[in-house]
């Protein structure tokens, strides 16, 4: 493949690390305190990636206002507390940024989850200084899969979308992608399935990102 990129802009959660005990615990934390049954840990998994307040809808069917803004306020309030520590890098991470950054490619961040905790956990990994932007869910008015965080981004970088190319775990990711006509790379690290990305034609899917340097840095 012809490397024609200067930017790899990946997705957090389930791309880079897993944070899916700290999403449980954080959900659960909130429907408690609303007097609200559990959810199942498969269908919390499920929801990783989306936004809180759509979080809380499909899981409860809850569309109104005050119910909304009452489960993130308190998801919010516990993931200060703990999610940090819930929080694992993904072993083939810390290799692959580092061979694409030794290939000349610049790196990025773009989530729906919040930017300080994404800095705060790469300052923990001693990653932080590999990523020049990161756009969390508190940047843009709009979340995945509107393209406004992958636009920032771009526009921070100073590269075009032919330029880039986004990494993510899920439909949303890809659905983001196509929107802001940048390249896609699904990872089969979170819950969904290969055959799920069929429609989005990504440049290529793989299993984890220890593949991902030789995808994108091959000259041949």
């Amino acid at each position: 493949m012809n490397n024609h990129f200067s930017s790899v802009i990946f997705d957090f959660d389930y791309t880079l690390a897993d944070s899916s005990a700290g999403e449980v615990e954080c959900v659960n934390y909130a429907l408690r305190a609303m007097n609200l049954p559990p959810a199942a840990n498969s269908d919390i998994h499920a929801m990783i990636g989306v936004s809180l307040p759509e979080t809380f809808r499909r899981l409860t069917r809850d569309v109104s206002r005050t119910g909304t803004d009452e489960f993130v306020e308190l998801f919010i309030k516990r993931a200060d507390a703990v999610m940090l520590d819930y929080i694992t890098l993904f072993d083939s991470v810390r290799p692959a940024v580092k061979q694409l950054i030794t290939g000349g490619l610049t790196l990025g961040i773009v989530s729906t989850k919040y930017r300080r905790r994404i800095d705060a956990f790469l300052r923990r990994e001693d990653l932080n200084h590999l990523f020049k932007v990161i756009v969390g869910g508190e940047d843009v008015p709009a979340h995945k899969p509107d393209p406004a965080g992958l636009n920032m981004a771009l526009e921070k970088l100073g590269h075009s979308s032919a330029q880039t190319v986004y990494v993510g775990d899920s439909v949303v990711d890809a659905e983001t992608a196509k929107r802001a006509d940048v390249a896609f790379v699904a990872v089969l690290s979170g819950v969904t399935p290969k055959e799920a990305f069929h429609d989005y034609a990504p440049l290529a899917v793989i299993d984890n990102l220890q593949t991902l340097p030789a995808l994108l840095l091959n000259n041949d």
